[in-house]
């Protein structure tokens, strides 16, 4: 279910970004792509400490929502190595079609920086959960949409926002497989 839903999100994001011709990569550099990749990632780590630091409750209560998760997808017969398949699937799928076709559409018609803020509050919208934990979830990950958005805007290319937010969810599922 989740990786079809990682599908039709990354689907629907190329169609509206090929109808729309908004650009994938705009110059391809696998370097600035590499680059760009790492510094969003550690951005990633420098947002959890930065929350577990702030907001230490928020932060304890979306750990245990995690391994909630984590022990669910294994109870669903979910492995290590299908989990890291779901990482990148979700990384493909959101970077496209939140930063891809929604912020690009959202910078033509709203402007550059309400553009980055409205990718964001849907990304954020698009990661419910239950509970304080919840709250505390929606607000990092428009924090983290932030992140992804800038990658975005800083390379042109959705390279770097794709393989940051994988290695993010590939550490974050592997950490639930330990």
């Amino acid at each position: 279910m989740l990786f079809a839903l990682e599908a039709l999100l990354g689907g629907a994001g190329a169609i509206w970004m090929r109808l729309a011709g908004y650009h994938f990569i705009g110059r391809p550099d696998p370097w600035r792509d590499a680059a760009w990749a790492l510094i969003g990632y550690a951005a990633l780590l420098g947002l959890e400490l930065l929350a577990e630091r702030l907001f230490p409750a928020g932060y304890r209560d979306l750990e245990r929502l995690m391994r909630t998760l984590g022990a669910a997808l294994k109870q669903a017969g979910v492995g290590y190595n299908q989990a890291l398949l779901l990482a990148l699937a979700s990384a493909l799928g959101e970077e496209i079609w939140f930063r891809g076709a929604v912020q690009s559409f959202f910078v033509d018609y709203l402007g550059l920086y309400a553009g980055w803020l409205a990718q964001a509050a849907l990304f954020a919208a698009g990661h419910p959960a239950p509970g304080r934990a919840g709250r505390f979830y929606v607000v990092w990950a428009f924090a983290a949409g932030l992140i992804f958005g800038a990658l975005y805007l800083a390379s042109g290319s959705l390279v770097p926002g794709i393989l940051a937010h994988f290695l993010y969810n590939a550490r974050g599922f592997s950490e639930l497989y330990d």
